[in-house]
């Protein structure tokens, strides 16, 4: 060990020189000094060199290199229901994900479940950011080198839409614009827009094919279809491969259980009828409330699509693989076959063994009798068919995940603004 200071059996009484009033620095003391800042330095830049001359000194992050063989999909929204069931599906397919998502609506658990799953080096990574910021929106695409965006993240309620509208347009349509725009800058060549039924509005015929009438009634659908058409005129002077999926009401979760459902509380009123039944099930709510029983159906209760989510990922995934430079693919997912409310309360009490109680109330303005899709079209192109179309299995599954997590995933995460 080197000793940079000096032994002396007796301590110096003064540390200057006194001349004629005036002090002196001892220059012995000043050169001990000195040769000690000299040495540190040495030794500082020897560390640097050392670094420097380290593989991993100038490493970049795998998630800005394009890499042979590799696809990096950007997935918006993953930490939500159907976004961070789409990540697990692509991670287990060997895509390179990241995820950008707001929390506003997902679930920093359901992250944390895949960062479990896939721990290694270059396989996921999440990043925090809101997409209603194109700067750093930006930033993102310009230090990561996506070959590919599903773009789930969006506010998804019919009812909410309708109190607070504005939202929504900034949120699907505006927030739709700055990604478009952020790929477009930064040559993202493929682009799976997640979209929904509710843009076709109240079609005059059954079943609903993709050349159906867009005519939405509510906010949600409207931003839904000024977003579709956003990528449909940019996509007339653009080589980008874009597919757009509409698809139904989503139920069910992940077949292993690793993934499920777990809205925000305070949006329960707003939910999928799938967490009504589970929480009457829970005794959360005192019971499901079913509006309207006098609609033109062989049981009076509307007649909707249920696409469950693992079919409804799959249609991503094949959409993802079909794309094709220059083209627009536009799918309907969906079953092709309708269920009544009604059948869908009996299968959710044989799912949870619970006798949910139901109320019977009039009819809410504004639904419409029957609403199911034609699946022809994705059949035939994409070579895809949902394989999970027995209700009360589908809802099964939801519903072990549900029991097991009685507290959804936990605590939303709270983030420093």
């Amino acid at each position: 060990m080197l000793n940079f200071g000096r032994t002396r059996a007796q301590p110096r009484s003064n540390r200057s020189i006194s001349l004629g009033g005036m002090d002196y620095s001892d220059p012995k003391r000043k050169n001990n000094v000195v040769g000690k800042i000299l040495l540190a330095a040495t030794l500082t830049a020897l560390c640097i060199i050392m670094l420097k001359q380290s593989p991993t000194f100038y490493s970049p992050s795998p998630f800005s290199l394009h890499e042979e063989g590799v696809i990096h999909v950007l997935v918006t929204g993953g930490a939500g229901f159907i976004g961070s069931h789409a990540a697990l599906r692509l991670l287990k397919d060997g895509y390179r994900v990241t995820i950008v998502d707001n929390l506003s609506r997902g679930n920093i658990g359901a992250v944390k479940v895949l960062q479990e799953l896939f721990p290694e080096p270059g396989r996921l990574q999440f990043i925090y950011a809101d997409l209603g910021d194109p700067k750093t929106v930006n930033i993102i695409f310009s230090q990561n080198a996506f070959n590919a965006v599903m773009h789930f993240a969006a506010v998804a309620y019919v009812g909410e839409s309708t109190m607070d509208p504005l939202k929504y347009y900034h949120n699907i349509t505006s927030n739709t614009l700055v990604v478009l725009e952020a790929m477009a800058a930064n040559d993202v060549k493929t682009l799976i827009y997640s979209s929904t039924c509710a843009t076709y509005g109240e079609p005059e015929k059954m079943p609903i094919t993709e050349v159906t009438p867009q005519v939405p009634i509510n906010p949600y659908g409207k931003a839904k279809k000024m977003a579709e058409d956003i990528i449909l005129d940019f996509s007339k002077n653009s080589n980008m491969a874009i597919m757009i999926l509409r698809y139904f009401n989503v139920i069910g979760s992940d077949p292993e259980g690793r993934l499920g459902e777990a809205p925000r509380p305070e949006l329960r009123e707003h939910g999928r009828i799938s967490g009504a039944c589970f929480d009457a099930a829970r005794g959360i709510i005192p019971g499901l409330k079913v509006k309207g029983t006098d609609y033109k159906t062989h049981d009076g209760t509307c007649i909707r699509d249920y696409i469950d989510v693992t079919d409804l990922v799959d249609a991503h995934v094949k959409a993802l693989e079909k794309a094709m430079p220059g083209k627009v693919g536009i799918y309907n997912v969906g079953t092709g076959k309708g269920r009544s409310v009604k059948e869908f309360v009996k299968a959710c009490k044989k799912a949870t063994g619970v006798d949910i109680k139901v109320d019977y109330l009039p009819r809410r303005p504004g639904d419409y009798a029957e609403v199911f899709s034609d699946p022809s079209k994705i059949n035939l192109e994409l070579n895809w068919t949902a394989q999970y179309t027995d209700l009360q299995k589908s809802l099964q599954t939801a519903w072990r995940w549900q029991k097991s997590h009685q507290n959804g995933y936990g605590s939303p995460l709270v983030m420093a603004s």
